[in-house]
């Protein structure tokens, strides 16, 4: 999809269009330093027609992984439907054994994707469902409230309405399946509730992640295109598309559009905050998303301060992310970082341990990506460190192999003896372990679950930070 109709909001972009690319045309871009000149890459950028070899092979290998995944998108989703399918199963009729006594018996039962018992891939990594280990005295409760959310949204409505309302006694508001112009489907889901007490109500916003068997959600992760945005900088182009920008005009600030027709999720957003603060003048509300939710978690405020939203930006308490990827250039990061300073606005960026998430898109000189404000570091032990970045900042350090996969393996025995140390909250089931043992030959993927990071957020020792903050 071409992507020169949107020079009106960008004064400079290098898009990425993987439906152009054929077979031939990608390898000659190892070999050719006019990458311009290729028909799927569509771009203005100052100096990149005579990139290095490093650049043109990111962008090879960008458009390769893309490809791959739209070639495997629907076996993939097919796969990712029978592993959820299975590990419901079980569980719903009692185990194994009681699987095969239902089915002779005629008496199994088969889980309904959009049941209120129905868990996600995600959702069976870590079980935990109460929400009340913490009270709302407590520093660490509406952190801990946040990435709470943002394993929820991994999951279907049905379920939402139900956990939120009976397990965590709050109000659901809404759960929206939002529009990507660009892959032409809707690709970006955002849960949204309410917490209400006697001295405040807070509204949380939660962006879903990478779902393992999406592959549009992987190519977004994937597109290393950027658009620069005049007195912001440049900004990762799949999370721009993932959250509402449009073909032609970008980010209007107000816009026209059927109510039949699914929303964008930047609008849909802020539309539902702009009425419910309005009506609430006690209320605020955070930001928080894991993975690919947490780079649309720190984006929306990047379009809400472009649009001078100042109702929201008053009530914008704090945005926390958890496993975020790399989202703009330094330009970008000094203007959030001199946004959030001007409105009192708290960032934390939650990364734990090894995973590879944080560390991607590179940070180096052949890529602009830049990480930026407070990075709350937890290794193995949930020991809290605060850091301007992770260390082994891009993960592929040969250097790091051993210590990671060392690691890996103390994690996996972790799994055995966590409840003992801290309690039956934090027990692990068979299913995490098995995932942690992926970790014996990829350290950063298991560590990229949601299970670390709730643990980080409940053993952690972030009160200092939060108090001092």
């Amino acid at each position: 999809m071409a992507a020169t109709c949107d020079k009106g909001f960008a004064d400079s972009y290098m898009i990425l269009n993987p439906e152009d690319a054929h077979f031939f045309d990608i390898f000659h871009i190892l070999f050719s330093r006019n990458i311009g000149h290729r028909k799927f890459v569509d771009s203005n950028a100052e100096g990149d027609v005579e990139g290095s070899f490093r650049g043109r092979w990111l962008i090879f290998i960008s458009i390769v992984l893309q490809k791959l995944l739209l070639f495997i998108a629907k076996p993939l989703a097919k796969l990712g439907s029978c592993v959820e399918m299975l590990i419901n199963l079980i569980p719903l009729n009692g185990g194994i054994i009681a699987i095969i006594i239902n089915f002779f018996s005629g008496h199994l039962e088969i889980p309904d994707p959009k049941s209120h018992r129905y868990v996600s891939f995600i959702g069976n990594l870590d079980t935990r469902v109460k929400c009340d280990i913490l009270k709302r005295e407590d520093n660490k409760y509406y952190v801990s409230l946040a990435m709470m959310a943002s394993k929820a949204s991994y999951e279907n409505e049905a379920y939402l309405r139900s956990t939120i309302a009976h397990e965590w006694k709050m109000e659901f508001v809404g759960f929206f399946d939002c529009w990507n112009e660009y892959q032409g489907k809707a690709t970006t889901q955002v849960l949204i509730l309410l917490d209400k007490s006697k001295d405040r109500d807070t509204y949380v916003v939660a962006f879903r992640g990478t779902e393992p068997f999406d592959a549009d959600a992987w190519c977004t992760d994937l597109d290393i295109s950027w658009y620069g945005i005049p007195g912001v900088g440049k900004v990762h182009g799949g999370f721009m598309k993932a959250l509402g920008l449009q073909k032609n005009i970008g980010w209007p600030k107000e816009i026209e559009r059927d109510e039949k027709l699914a929303p964008l999720a930047y609008y849909v957003i802020r539309d539902i905050l702009r009425k419910c603060l309005s009506e609430n003048p006690n209320a605020k509300f955070i930001l928080t998303g894991h993975s690919l939710g947490g780079a649309l978690a720190i984006l929306f405020p990047t379009i809400m301060f472009l649009h001078d939203e100042k109702l929201l930006i008053e009530r914008l308490e704090g945005i926390y992310t958890f496993g975020q990827p790399r989202v703009g250039d330094e330009k970008f990061a000094q203007y959030m970082r001199e946004k959030m300073k001007e409105n009192c606005v708290r960032y934390c960026r939650f990364v734990y341990c090894n995973d590879i998430v944080p560390r991607l898109p590179y940070d180096d000189k052949d890529m602009l990506f830049k990480h930026f404000g407070i990075c709350l570091f937890f290794n193995r032990r949930y020991e809290l460190e605060i850091l301007e970045e992770e260390p082994n900042k891009n993960y592929f350090s040969p250097w790091c192999v051993i210590p990671m996969v060392y690691n890996a393996i103390l994690e996996l025995i972790r799994s055995f003896t966590i409840a003992y140390r801290n309690g039956p909250h934090y027990r692990e089931g068979w299913f995490l372990f098995f995932f942690r043992m992926v970790g014996l030959l990829i350290p950063g993927v298991p560590a990229h679950g949601p299970q670390d990071y709730i643990n980080s957020t409940l053993l952690g020792s972030i009160e200092k930070h939060f108090k001092e903050d």
